[in-house]
């Protein structure tokens, strides 16, 4: 009885030991590959999925949004009011001329520079936090005109915790906020122009 007791914990303490290294070996390996990614990684791969999933979308549609000619960033074309103002386009008979300056033209002017300017400023890895910011408030109204402007209803707009996946606005559209998020909780990484203005600035 004694040796079998004693048998019984040798084999409990080999069990236990082996128990311990697996989970040294787990702890040692991912804290090391914490520290090895740490700083970095993040923000990079986040505005490296935005790069690649988002950047030619918002700079086409903004591109769109532009007037002819040189000065077309100063004068949006009709799409651009018929998109970001729908409702206001309608009141006014779809012609811009008649759409008062303040507030409905500087709302279309912003809205269309916005979806060119901050895409590029996350991607350079400039004003990088600021910027994600920036576009998840653009995402959030653009969300919004396109529920309550443009029609987008029922499978479309989805909801949360549904077990579908492929709604644009609760599943896709909360997707790019979260890697947006990330920018802004991480910051852009060490291979961006933030992290050569702040090791110039000190």
């Amino acid at each position: 009885m004694a040796e079998t007791t004693r048998m019984d914990s040798a084999n409990t303490g080999r069990a236990g030991g082996a128990a311990s290294a697996v989970i040294r070996l787990h702890c040692g390996f991912f804290s090391a590959l914490e520290r090895a990614f740490a700083g970095w990684f993040n923000g990079f791969a986040a505005r490296l999925a935005f790069t690649s999933v988002l950047l030619l979308y918002y700079l086409n549609s903004g591109w769109n949004k532009l007037g002819e000619g040189l000065f077309g960033f100063l004068d949006p074309s009709v799409g651009a009011f018929a998109s970001i103002l729908p409702s206001v386009m309608e009141q006014y008979g779809f012609n811009p001329a008649a759409v008062p300056f303040f507030p409905w033209h500087v709302i279309v002017l912003l809205g269309t520079w916005v979806e060119i300017v901050l895409p590029v400023m996350i991607v350079i890895g400039l004003f990088s936090r600021i910027s994600a910011l920036g576009m998840i408030v653009f995402i959030i109204v653009q969300s919004y005109v396109d529920v309550a402007h443009h029609g987008l209803e029922g499978k479309f707009v989805g909801a949360m915790f549904d077990r579908f996946p492929d709604a644009i606005i609760f599943d896709q559209r909360l997707l790019w906020i979260f890697v947006l998020l990330m920018i802004v909780v991480n910051g852009p990484g060490r291979l961006s122009i933030d992290h050569l203005l702040r090791r110039r600035v000190g």
